[in-house]
């Protein structure tokens, strides 16, 4: 069964308080984005990767790969108005049946391990999210007031969610609601329930600065 994936790297750096896109800050002497790319390659050198950019960075990522002799074979779209739109040109691109893998560009530490339990579960379930148990006590916050809830009833979701290729291309057919915070809120908007499986904690996602000390300590292990 082919295999692909989507990263989405749309980010602009706010909140990394950076004036360089995040996913091409550089983490270990190249930028987060290429760590991202190499860890699908890694774990399968058959997925045919599609990169989603904002269509103002696609030169200067082309750029980048010349800069760094970054050679990972990539497809390269540009994204839309939202993360939904960035991943409906990312499936465009696909007219294959398989497995489609939608990932953040700025997770550079998901395992190969990860990545393979991804496909496995969706080849038989058609979706597999991956999520990781909670470790802190949690509060829910109702106006003024608050309570505490159980938190083994929840989980923190992760990427690459992996989908039938069909199936995604059905969801992402709906119009856009800001409800859709992922791509499992997309299909289960359409009907359809998603299964989970556990992902590994290092796989964060780099959006402040502390996030990229951590990452710089976790680096030499990937």
């Amino acid at each position: 069964m082919k295999h692909f994936a989507i990263i989405v790297a749309g980010g602009k750096g706010n909140r990394m308080k950076s004036e360089l896109p995040k996913q091409f800050i550089e983490v270990g002497g190249k930028p987060i984005l290429m760590h991202t790319i190499e860890q699908f390659y890694n774990a399968d050198q058959t997925i045919q990767i599609i990169l989603v950019l904002p269509s103002e960075q696609i030169q200067y990522w082309q750029e980048l790969r010349t800069t760094h002799g970054f050679e990972v074979p990539v497809l390269v779209t540009a994204g839309g108005q939202t993360r939904f739109h960035s991943v409906k040109n990312g499936l465009a691109l696909i007219s294959e049946s398989g497995l489609v893998a939608i990932h953040d560009g700025v997770r550079p530490f998901v395992s190969k391990e990860t990545i393979i339990k991804g496909y496995d579960v969706a080849s038989k379930a058609k979706s597999a999210i991956p999520v990781v148990q909670l470790v802190d006590s949690m509060r829910l916050v109702e106006g003024e007031n608050n309570k505490a809830v159980n938190r083994s009833e929840y989980r923190l979701v992760q990427t690459p969610q992996v989908f039938d290729v069909d199936l995604l291309h059905s969801a992402y057919e709906q119009s856009f609601s800001d409800s859709f915070t992922d791509d499992a809120s997309v299909v289960e908007a359409n009907g359809h329930t998603v299964s989970l499986f556990e992902g590994n904690p290092e796989n964060i996602k780099i959006t402040t600065p502390f996030d990229l000390m951590v990452a710089e300590v976790l680096v030499g292990d990937y």
